[in-house]
């Protein structure tokens, strides 16, 4: 498989230090005793550089920059037929998406709702998982700047909050929860995230969907590799318990991550929200049988 190395991404805006470079050492001593010459101390007189421990990392800026790093090593993966569009939200999105990160977690979660990847409508307008345009900016209260992908097909234009479609899949999956939930998000969020597997949309020449398990060969399996090893850092960040797929290729790649790695996480699954799914038409029925059979709707229904 051809690697093709794709534009940079402009960091300029964002509002944390996700930068992964270090200094040498040599740079290092050299910076110090630039410090040292500039202060008047003499090179007897001890010199301690601060430096900011590890844990006073907030979880939420971890989570953005494991996401960043994951949307970096994807760049690099030459995509072949019927591939022909890459959306990839967490960069033209990231004001929005970094600002659902920083307001829904914050702390660790027992339960990881996790998605496949973003949708048309969804995430890919609005940097959001399941990101429905209104539920995001209605329910949510999430808003932001929204750019442009590097190429954008003509039938799925990225306009943002302006966007007319609805994602009925997202229009769903959030409902659900604010249902159960009373209205109130920071219930949903208490216990638990909601976070996708792959981060890019994939689109070919017309801008039907190719979903990441429809991938052939090398291109998949280096897919799968960078976002599996993604997948295991979000885990071990959140001190996840339960895994709830959001469908059955959710459901899989995180079997195979827990048995892989040997995480003491239960992998669970709920329908997947798309109309396009068999039987799917009563999916908020069947979704909150799901989760009384599991136990868990203490965690989100008074």
């Amino acid at each position: 498989m051809e690697i093709s190395k794709r534009p940079r991404m402009d960091y300029d805006d964002v509002p944390l230090d996700l930068s992964t470079k270090k200094n040498s050492t040599n740079e290092r001593k050299n910076e110090e005793t630039d410090l040292i010459r500039s202060n008047k101390l003499s090179d007897n007189d001890i010199f301690v550089v601060p430096k900011v421990p590890p844990q006073s990392i907030s979880i939420s800026d971890k989570l953005l920059a494991s996401e960043c790093a994951l949307s970096q090593k994807l760049r690099y993966i030459n995509f072949n037929f019927p591939v022909e569009y890459v959306y990839n939200p967490i960069e033209y999105a990231f004001q929005v998406h970094a600002m659902y990160v920083t307001k829904y977690c914050r702390s660790t979660k027992k339960i990881l709702f996790l998605g496949m990847n973003p949708g048309p409508w969804g995430m890919s307008q609005t940097g959001v998982p399941f990101g429905e345009v209104n539920i995001v900016r209605d329910w949510l209260k999430i808003f932001g700047h929204i750019g442009k992908p590097i190429r954008e097909q003509a039938d799925r234009l990225i306009t943002g909050f302006k966007c007319t479609r609805s994602e009925i899949s997202g229009r769903r999956f959030w409902n659900l929860f604010r249902e159960l939930c009373n209205g109130d998000p920071e219930k949903f969020f208490k216990h638990a995230f909601l976070h996708n597997y792959c981060p890019i949309a994939l689109m070919d020449a017309g801008g039907r969907n190719i979903t990441p398990a429809e991938l052939k060969g090398p291109e998949q399996y280096t897919l799968y590799s960078a976002c599996d090893e993604t997948l295991v850092s979000v885990l071990k960040l959140l001190k996840v318990e339960i895994v709830l797929g959001v469908g059955r290729f959710a459901e899989k790649r995180a079997q195979t991550v827990i048995k892989t790695t040997g995480l003491p996480i239960k992998v669970l699954c709920i329908p997947h929200p798309s109309p396009r799914s068999v039987g799917n038409e009563n999916w908020n029925e069947k979704a909150k049988l799901k989760l009384r059979e599991y136990n868990l709707m203490e965690y989100f229904a008074n």
